[in-house]
């Protein structure tokens, strides 16, 4: 039964790469990449041929049959190969690394293959056959690692058409590894592995041919970072480690006696824990990544990787963890550090401790800006590497290094951060993971980054500083708005103090003088409640009549030249509004057309309704407005056509209000004419019940201001 099972699983392979081998034939031959693949397809032919005949003739032997599969192996490795020669374009280190590979396979195979004909003529048997099976992995893996390779490094373009026979040479290699790797801790092929492998190699054929007919573009810009021969020596590494582990679990096994078991489980699972301990150390990447960096490619950096990672890190608006902490281990990570501390310069020109990292700060942090440290690196722009220093400090001059940044023990490189020309910071980078020989390309990297992260920390405290101003600047602003409401109660209380000596003993007087302190306390008893409760702004809202609001504004402007004229609407127009704030509203507006318009003028208020909302049109025959004043200065706080007189904020409250209670404010002016001010308020629905509020401050006191 195993016999008729291993015959049709390997003869439909053979049927199957016979067919890709003519199809190759037929139409594909004009490059390097399909030549390859026509090779392998009809050495895999011969070599599941060769095995149909072994189960039925017992022919051939043992011998052709290991020759044809190492043929097969370096025949499926030669495609790889050929897709990298196409590549050779990318320049010489590739070509170094293609040739280190085409001759690591070739000497591989072409050892197995002499150590087998030696043994098969000769009788010398160098390698048994566990040395043998332990070959067939190697090749496997080597296979497997320059599919991950290519996959790794085409485009995303380019593995729409690469993903076929990536996917086809790496199931057939990974089935090999299995199954040797399964062989070799069993000593036995299991017969399941070995009847299915002719069905699995002819599984993936189809897989070949979509690749052969569909792809025109399999040349690819293969480009090996550091990442990626970090990744590939650590997959070899684990291969060849657990190939060393099975090894000695089996030996352990079977020298162990009674306690082979014990002692297999064992020592598996303390390789394994070790293993595990290597794969996550920290300071062995770091001391792999230096050695790959030193010995295989001629810029210590890969520039687009380390640019891309700053930006991610810098990018993150998130304060988890601070800026500074990132700038740190920012640079830190360039020479495989995790430590350090950062100063930035303070308001009197010192360097104050902002942010650590790994480190403990000593009690005294601050580094005078007039130290000699500071004068050196602002005169040159130099990493002081504090090993050296402490070997030579002749090589520095008999630079004093401050005590802030000796007390931290695990100190190396001293970096300045400039804005500009100016010294802006300090960084202190501490001891690395791994052993790291600087030159010209660490301390151009290093200055680059630094004066890169430096902007971004100047730009965080501009930031800061800004805020801090707004806060300010909101003050101020609430401030003047509390000026402009005082300026009002000044006026009136300036009219009782120059009318009192001509008018202190009329009984009138003296009434109008206590109701209009009266009113002076009422208004600067609300302006104190508005300063401890600033976002308590509606104030009691009333349902107001209109024309008897503007009536009674109207008499109390009516002393002052140009009188205003008003005319009513016909009916009572009832608003809903805060009477105190519509009256000082529609005061300021009032107010403003008299300013502008000379004592012969006119100013004249019309009230009219439509569509849910009354209108009033203040109109004055004063020096009008240009456009470009009413578009950007009118209603913009803090600008006044007043001159130092004037804070420029009642036009800006006024239409604020307005806009709170669903109107709006919109003007009319030119130059020389005059100007009409439209006052938008929505009418109050119907069915409310609506009563006009006498307030103490309807009618403010100008009746003896003569």
């Amino acid at each position: 039964m195993v016999t008729n099972l291993t015959v049709i699983s390997h003869s439909t392979a053979a049927l199957a790469y016979l067919l890709l081998a003519i199809l190759i034939a037929s139409k594909y031959l004009r490059r390097d990449v399909d030549r390859s693949m026509f090779l392998a397809a009809l050495v895999t032919t011969l070599w599941s041929a060769s095995l149909v005949t072994q189960s039925l003739w017992a022919e051939p032997g043992f011998f052709m049959r290991y020759l044809l599969e190492l043929l097969r192996d370096a025949s499926w490795i030669a495609v790889l190969l050929a897709l990298l020669r196409d590549a050779s374009r990318t320049g010489q280190f590739m070509g170094k690394i293609r040739n280190a590979l085409s001759a690591a396979t070739i000497t591989l195979v072409v050892l197995l293959i002499t150590f087998g004909i030696m043994e098969y003529a000769f009788g010398i048997a160098i390698v048994d056959g566990k040395t043998k099976v332990v070959g067939q992995i190697a090749l496997s893996l080597l296979g497997l690692s320059l599919v991950e390779q290519i996959w790794r490094n085409c485009g995303s373009m380019g593995r729409s058409s690469l993903k076929y026979i990536c996917i086809a040479i790496s199931t057939m290699m990974a089935f090999d590894f299995f199954m040797y790797s399964d062989a070799l801790l069993f000593g036995q092929i299991a017969d399941s592995f070995w009847d299915a492998r002719g069905f699995v190699i002819a599984l993936i054929v189809p897989l070949l041919a979509v690749n052969v007919v569909n792809t025109r573009k399999q040349p690819i810009e293969f480009q090996l970072s550091r990442t990626a021969v970090y990744h590939v020596g650590a997959l070899s590494f684990a291969g060849l480690y657990l190939i060393c582990l099975a090894i000695g679990g089996y030996y352990v096994k079977v020298m162990g006696g009674d306690w082979g078991n014990a002692l297999q489980v064992l020592f598996v699972s303390g390789s394994l824990a070790f293993f595990v301990l290597l794969a996550t150390s920290q300071r062995i990447r770091a001391r792999l990544m230096v050695f790959i960096s030193q010995n295989f490619f001629d810029y210590k950096y890969d520039y687009r990787e380390e640019w891309l990672k700053m930006t991610r890190e810098l990018a993150d608006l998130s304060n988890n963890p601070p800026l500074p902490e990132r700038v740190i281990r920012i640079l830190g990570g360039l020479v495989e550090s995790n430590s350090g501390v950062l100063w930035l310069r303070d308001e009197d020109g010192n360097f104050a401790l902002q942010a650590t990292a790994n480190m403990a700060a000593p009690k005294y942090t601050t580094i005078d800006g007039q130290s000699e440290l500071a004068r050196f690196l602002q005169e040159r722009e130099w990493i002081i590497n504090l090993e050296e220093y402490r070997q030579d400090p002749v090589r520095y001059n008999l630079l004093e290094i401050p005590d802030a940044i000796t007390r931290f023990s695990d100190g190396w490189l001293v970096i300045p951060m400039y804005l500009g020309n100016d010294l802006y910071g300090l960084t202190l980078i501490g001891s690395p993971y791994a052993r790291v020989e600087l030159n010209w390309e660490n301390f151009d990297l290093i200055k680059v980054v630094a004066r890169q992260t430096c902007n971004l920390l100047a730009q965080a405290d501009a930031q800061n500083r800004l805020s801090r101003a707004m806060q300010f600047e909101a003050v101020s602003k609430a401030s003047a708005f509390m000026v402009h409401d005082l300026k009002t109660l000044i006026a009136q209380l300036t009219l009782l103090v120059n009318n009192a000596a001509r008018h202190k003993s009329n009984p009138a007087f003296i009434d109008d003088m206590i109701l209009t302190t009266e009113h002076a306390v009422s208004k600067m008893s609300r302006l104190v409640d508005h300063i401890r409760k600033p976002m308590d702004e509606s104030g009691p809202t009333g349902c107001l009549d209109l024309n008897l609001l503007v009536t009674q504004l109207c008499e109390q402007h009516g002393k002052s030249e140009p009188a205003p004229v008003f005319a009513p609407a016909p009916t009572s127009v009832f608003v809903n509004a805060d009477p105190d704030q519509l009256k000082s509203v529609l005061g300021h507006l009032i107010q403003n057309a008299q300013d502008a318009t000379p004592s012969d003028g006119e100013v004249s208020l019309t009230i009219k309704t439509s569509e849910g909302q009354a209108v009033l049109f203040i109109q004055d025959t004063g020096s009008g407005m240009s456009e470009e004043f009413i578009k950007f200065q009118l209603f913009k706080p803090f600008e006044s056509t007043k001159g130092l007189t004037g804070m420029g904020i009642g036009a800006y409250q006024a239409r604020e209000y307005v806009r709170k209670i669903g109107g709006n404010i919109d003007v009319t002016s030119e130059p020389g004419i005059g100007s009409c001010f439209s006052v938008r308020l929505p009418i109050a629905a119907e069915g409310e019940t609506c009563e006009q509020r006498e307030d103490s401050d309807a009618k403010p006191p100008a009746r003896y201001a003569e």
